[in-house]
């Protein structure tokens, strides 16, 4: 494993993550010598993604809508996991943001905080002593989107293990699935009372603990799953 004092090779799990555009599949090499350089292991792992990233670029980027704009348990936006579309969500981006920009990272990509290749971006950014905890709190998060990837064998899987390599707690399983939408809700739990509202779980009344749920906070979250 590296002994940089930053987490340089998530900048390039970053880009790989990202839709695959001609510009970065133009500089692929540039960045699989990247990762040679950075961290031998990880690359190591990394080699069958890089293969397959050999492909041309319609197929690829065919490939990666499939995989992750329309295949909701492998969505790149880690809140959505927790939070659903529930409101909490929003706050939670607030607090992300908040975090970033305490940390000195001001994000330029036109995405929302919580999504993965921003925050890996955002750990690469600063010491790995502050990055390490704040990927230990987000790591059960991260480890149940590698490991649905996993389950459907894509390549992709990779980039999740280097992930879970690196953070200093062992990721746990989340407790619940996550509920996206009313009628998943209806069809899981059944009706409440009246019969208009599903009849939630304790588990997902996420209480105090979802206040001010940002990159810090990812842990609590998964706790009260």
């Amino acid at each position: 494993m590296s002994t940089s004092t930053n987490l340089s090779i998530f900048k390039v799990l970053s880009i790989l993550l990202q839709y695959p555009t001609q510009t970065w599949l133009t500089e692929l090499p540039e960045i699989e010598s990247y990762s040679t350089e950075t961290d031998l292991q990880s690359y190591q792992t990394l080699q069958p993604l890089f293969e397959r990233l050999q492909d041309d670029e319609i197929t690829l980027q065919t490939e990666y809508v499939a995989t992750f704009d329309r295949t909701p348990t492998h969505s790149l936006h880690l809140f959505e996991h927790l939070h659903g579309e529930d409101r909490l969500r929003g706050q939670a981006m607030v607090d992300l943001l908040e975090t970033y920009r305490t940390k000195g990272f001001e994000p330029t990509a036109n995405e929302l905080p919580d999504y993965l290749p921003l925050f890996l971006e955002f750990l690469a950014s600063i010491p790995k002593e502050e990055a390490l905890p704040l990927l230990g709190d987000a790591i059960h998060v991260i480890h149940y989107i590698g490991e649905n990837l996993a389950k459907n064998n894509s390549p992709y899987a990779a980039i999740f293990e280097v992930i879970d390599r690196y953070s200093p707690v062992k990721a746990e399983p989340l407790k619940v699935a996550p509920i996206r939408n009313m009628e998943e809700a209806m069809e899981q739990f059944g009706p409440n009372a009246e019969g208009i509202e599903p009849l939630l779980s304790h588990s997902f009344n996420l209480g105090n603990h979802a206040q001010g749920c940002g990159s810090a906070s990812l842990s609590a979250c998964h706790k009260c799953q």
